[in-house]
């Protein structure tokens, strides 16, 4: 079978290389055959990547050509694609864009009528699909959706509606990206005083040198400027990390932590790559812990499951089911205050990070190396040395010829050392394999 075109977090890669016009148009039109609507009502919105334009009409020509009515709802952060879709009533949404990547890459991801993105099994579907003769409908439409920043920004606005940021000295790094427009108006509405970094999109500087990826650059404002605290969000803004007045970031897990004690929940669900620090203060706390596979979608799969509201992972995407049913990442710094309550960032004690060292190495095979025994052998030898007091884990990347290399112990030299060895085993297997 082909490699899937589907990822963890929808369809990316390199624009004109990998995702061309007519790939978006071919999908965006198996995608609207999928849903049973006689001409299905589909939401589009975009980041600011100047490959956003021509994509998303190449989705509103696949959407039309199957008979549906292509909606174009214009710049807006990823989380308000649920949203919309859920108070308009629409049967689709789609959202183009490769979240922190670069902007010669861009991608394309759906959410499904309930607002939730699209299962494996669904996606799969789609594939193949695309293959197939359209069954005939009558072409369909295309026409802008207007007052979707505003409605987004009332779905905020309602939620956090009991939020006075009033003194509060707030600076917000957008990451040129899509919450340029919409995270200040917020956090302004609320009474902040809104100090704003990387909002002036040209279609070619999201993520460069800023955002969540690039946290120095918020760590050295918020400190210059004497803010209270700043927040990152990365390019579609679907996730966010925190700075305290210190300029010590304060990551995924931690701003779980807080948000979990703050809304008394009995339990919450994270990824596989969350510190084994969280797990401690949440057992302390009484809170259980679900654990799953890298990407949020996983999470909110595993929160459905059990009935549970809050979950995310340490890159910053913070479900909030009484929210939205997707990451949030404007949504999760306004929960960060909430939570606060007016208390100081830096003062925080929701929990004890374990020094965390993470490698990426690169394989010519990562299926491969990661089978390989002797690899196999030193991971579980690392762990069981580690066995209650921190952890190990080693994964390929889901995208890339990448092994991920992560260990999590009681002191930094303790960490690293261990990293190095899984390391050298790692590339020892791989080297072995390619002379094969």
């Amino acid at each position: 079978m082909a490699k899937r075109l589907f990822g963890t977090d929808g369809i990316r890669g390199p624009v004109g290389e990998f995702l061309t016009a007519d790939l978006a148009l071919a999908i965006a039109r198996a995608a609207t055959q999928r849903v049973r609507a006689e001409h299905p009502r589909v939401l589009i919105i975009r980041d600011t990547r100047e490959s956003g334009e021509m994509l998303e009409a190449a989705v509103a020509a696949g959407i039309a050509e199957a008979g549906g009515v292509a909606m174009t709802g214009g710049i807006l952060p990823t989380p308000a694609a649920p949203l919309l879709l859920l108070r308009y009533g629409l049967d689709l949404a789609v959202v183009l864009s490769a979240s922190h990547n670069p902007f010669a890459d861009n991608g394309i991801k759906f959410f499904g009528d309930d607002g939730d993105k699209l299962s494996d099994a669904l996606e799969e579907e789609i594939e193949l699909a695309m293959g197939e003769p359209a069954p005939y409908r009558r072409v369909g439409r295309v026409q802008p959706l207007r007052g979707t920043l505003e409605d987004y920004l009332r779905a905020l606005h309602e939620r956090f509606a009991d939020l006075d940021l009033t003194g509060l000295k707030v600076a917000l790094d957008c990451a040129n990206g899509a919450t340029y427009r919409a995270a200040p108006e917020i956090f302004r509405r609320l009474g902040a005083t809104v100090h704003v970094l990387a909002d002036e999109p040209d279609g070619r500087n999201i993520n460069a040198g800023c955002g969540s990826t690039h946290i120095d650059y918020l760590s050295t404002a918020v400190v210059a400027g004497d803010h209270d605290l700043g927040f990152a969000f990365d390019g579609d803004g679907d996730r966010v990390l925190a700075i305290d007045r210190t300029g010590e970031v304060v990551d995924g897990d931690e701003l779980i932590a807080l948000a979990a004690s703050h809304l008394d929940v009995d339990g919450v669900a994270v990824t596989v790559m969350t510190n084994y620090g969280f797990q401690q203060a949440m057992q302390e706390a009484g809170i259980d812990v679900a654990v799953t596979r890298v990407g949020d979608r996983y999470v909110l799969e595993e929160l459905r499951k059990r009935g549970w509201a809050l979950g995310g992972e340490q890159s910053g995407h913070i479900i909030d089911l009484g929210f939205a049913p997707t990451g949030d990442g404007i949504a999760a710094a306004l929960l960060t205050l909430e939570a606060l309550d007016g208390a100081d960032l830096a003062d925080r004690s929701a929990m004890r990070k374990l020094p965390q060292v993470l490698v990426n190495v690169e394989v010519s095979d990562r299926d491969t190396a990661i089978r390989d025994p002797d690899l196999r052998s030193a991971i579980a030898q690392e762990s069981a040395a580690l066995e209650g007091r921190g952890r190990v884990l080693v994964r390929p990347s889901g995208t890339e010829p990448l092994i991920r290399v992560m260990v999590e112990a009681p002191t930094d030299e303790e960490a690293q050392a261990i990293c190095d060895r899984l390391v050298a085993s790692v590339q020892a297997g791989s080297a072995a394999a390619s002379g094969r």
